[in-house]
């Protein structure tokens, strides 16, 4: 009988150490890793994976606590890494080349390229008579002075047989370009092919009323957007990086598979928004920049290294800039999720 009882108060005494035990792993047990993350752009449809991996735990899952704004432009996110404001961000390549040519040696690197070809455009109205690109010759387009799809003319320029100076630019914000196109105050406005078409669309142009020049369809082999980190995240916190990736990529998988869905969060993320025109933006841009030729054979979020090399030569003509970066200088490979999980499906 006392053996009984001897033996019931040792099985109690364990069952309370045990649960000693737990309580202090717990309370021991290591906080998230706090990741501060900018958008190139406001929270629209393209940013669902992003937000995606947040709402759903992914991120979390990875033991990372991530924090995601949106932005003003992809000079401006790749500004905000380069003072350490930002661990990490969502920028256009070109941008971060034009940073490390001007200001080397910033050890900024893109880690996961999104966009596998440059979103960069012009748009006209059909009105303006323009067919061809060498029909813009005169003409005055609108645009940011940071857009990339100005930045890059050049470039195109030289592919279509004009002179970079062929054509005028307006400077103006890119909440109007649309407005001053349809309204024919300019001949042209440039920019983003996913975010003007939509936009123009808004304000009453319909896609038959429209000419569009896309820079890669005529040749400017441009990479588009990238996630970037920066050198003390690179450097001190590789595996913070690899965590993040895992979870984007998981999220960017399931956009693909379904991005009606995906669309959502973005509307969970800013209840303003106009869904179907987001899901619509979300397409667009997942459709003709992520599921490429390339991505198929090589993986999302890999790049091919001759490419880039030649990307980064025609980015620095383009741009006028002195220094041409190395490759290695601006993309690795290394930290990407294994390739069997970035196949596109």
């Amino acid at each position: 009988m006392l053996t009984s009882r001897f033996a019931t108060l040792h099985k109690l005494g364990c069952t309370a150490l045990l649960s000693l035990s737990v309580l202090a792993s717990s309370a021991y047990a290591a906080d998230p890793v706090k990741v501060k993350f900018s958008l190139d752009w406001r929270f629209e449809g393209p940013s669902a994976p992003f937000l995606m991996a947040k709402a759903k735990g992914y991120f979390a899952q990875e033991g990372l606590d991530v924090q995601i704004d949106s932005g003003n432009g992809s000079a401006g996110a790749v500004t905000r890494v380069a003072t350490g404001a930002y661990d990490m961000a969502f920028a256009d390549f070109n941008a971060l080349i034009e940073q490390e040519s001007q200001h080397p040696g910033t050890g900024i690197k893109g880690v996961y390229m999104l966009y596998n070809a440059t979103p960069a455009a012009v748009f006209l109205l059909k009105s303006t008579g323009v067919k061809t690109p060498a029909d813009l010759k005169g003409k005055t387009i609108a645009a940011p002075v940071f857009d990339a799809a100005r930045k890059a003319w050049p470039a195109f320029a030289k592919k279509v047989g004009l002179s970079k100076d062929a054509v005028t630019w307006q400077s103006a914000d890119p909440t109007v370009t649309a407005n001053l196109l349809v309204r024919k105050n300019v001949d042209a406005i440039s920019g983003f092919y996913f975010t003007n078409l939509l936009n123009l669309e808004a304000r009453g142009a319909k896609a038959d009323d429209l000419t569009i020049f896309p820079y890669a369809q005529y040749g400017v082999d441009l990479y588009g957007n990238t996630i970037i980190a920066s050198k003390e995240m690179l450097e001190k916190h590789p595996d913070t990086i690899k965590a993040f990736l895992r979870a984007f990529n998981k999220a960017v998988q399931e956009t693909l598979a379904d991005p009606v869905s995906a669309a959502k969060f973005v509307k969970e993320q800013d209840s303003l928004i106009d869904l179907p025109l987001e899901t619509r933006r979300l397409q667009l841009a997942f459709d003709q920049l992520v599921v490429t030729p390339e991505t198929k054979k090589n993986g999302l979020g890999s790049v091919d290294t001759q490419r880039l090399s030649n990307s980064i030569s025609d980015v620095v003509a383009a741009f006028e800039l002195k220094e041409t970066p190395k490759t290695d200088a601006l993309f690795t490979s290394a930290l990407l999720p294994a390739q069997a999980d970035r196949t596109v499906r």
